[in-house]
């Protein structure tokens, strides 16, 4: 196969821990070409669309040891149709790059796109949880988005419980995210201001409700075609409300409650049904906080905690679509010969 990884830059990753380049190790272990290329890499020629890509060398024998393996890399330059993949990976880091999405929706049809394109329009923000069909709040917890300092004060001053969750709309990796309290209220107007005023548009804010063991730590689910295939605990450091890895969290190993594995069931479907293959949920008390779809992470640590190998089952599972298209293709080729020699 040739597959394509839309990614953040190669000399950004970090071989000990990065998710991305496991997956990218699978692929050139079982000889597929394989081709990076960033947002930025995307051009146009002649009304097809292009990426300046780099391109595996193909060698022998891949080190089994992703970072021997990253660091012996190397990599032919050369400008290549995006309608010649197989398969393109979405892996580039938030926010969105809407203009990216654009160039590929020109081989939209002919090319296996992780996750979709269409997907990755929807639920590319944390509005996205809102959309699941839960109204009782049993899964997903009561969320209120504005970017007028006075509704957010009457939500904080009306909430049932004595402290929320705060945080921009279109943060990732921990960032932003603050737990406010009832008891705090004279200065969160100020907080407020310092969010959605830090340009001119304004931003949109977050509030929460705060979900019972938050201090605890939450739980990163790993999706693959609408099922839980991997999990880990993320436990915060001492003092901060945030749990990711990146924030100076840590993680443990973690066995899906009955609550867990009804919320992946609740979610599944739908995740599959908008063309998001490969997810990463957030989930607290058996609450989903948030799911993440350009490059969730955890794979690395997931594997280490559990003796187990994600990525095989995610390149596993891009072959068989892609096998499957390439059959149905062959099929209808041979049935339009068979007519046409009629």
């Amino acid at each position: 196969m040739n597959i394509l990884f839309l990614m953040y830059p190669w000399e950004k990753i970090n071989p000990d821990d990065d998710s991305t380049i496991r997956i990218i190790h699978e692929c050139v272990s079982r000889k597929h070409t394989v081709a990076l290329a960033t947002v930025h890499n995307l051009t146009m020629r002649e009304s097809t669309g292009m990426a300046f890509c780099n391109v595996f060398v193909k060698v022998d024998a891949v080190s089994s040891n992703v970072s021997t393996f990253y660091k012996k890399a190397r990599f032919r330059k050369v400008k290549l149709p995006l309608g010649g993949f197989d398969a393109i990976i979405m892996r580039s880091n938030p926010p969105l790059n809407v203009t990216a999405l654009n160039f590929l929706d020109s081989v939209r049809d002919d090319v296996f796109i992780m996750n979709d394109i269409d997907g990755l329009r929807v639920a590319n923000n944390k509005l996205y949880t809102s959309s699941f069909d839960d109204p009782d709040n049993r899964f997903i917890p009561k969320t209120y988005v504005s970017k007028t300092a006075e509704y957010l004060e009457s939500v904080l001053e009306d909430s049932a419980t004595d402290k929320m969750i705060m945080k921009p709309l279109d943060g990732y990796g921990g960032h932003g995210v603050i737990m406010v309290e009832k008891q705090a209220i004279s200065s969160f107007r100020s907080l407020l201001d310092f969010y959605i005023n830090s340009n001119k548009n304004g931003n949109y804010i977050i509030l929460q409700e705060y979900v019972e063991g938050a201090d605890q730590g939450d739980v990163r689910i790993l999706m693959l075609n609408g099922e839980p295939i991997g999990a880990m605990k993320r436990v915060p450091a001492i003092g901060d409300v945030r749990s990711n890895v990146h924030a100076g969290g840590s993680v443990v190993k973690h066995t899906l409650s009955k609550k867990e594995k009804e919320l992946c069931k609740l979610v599944g479907p739908k995740l599959v049904r908008d063309g998001l293959y490969f997810v990463g949920i957030d989930v607290i008390n058996g609450k989903l906080i948030e799911v993440n779809v350009l490059s969730p992470g955890g794979i690395m640590r997931i594997n280490k905690l559990n003796r187990v190998k994600l990525q095989s089952k995610i390149v596993d599972f891009v072959e068989n679509v892609v096998n499957t298209k390439n059959t149905i293709q062959a099929r209808k080729t041979e049935f339009t010969k068979a007519i046409a020699d009629e």
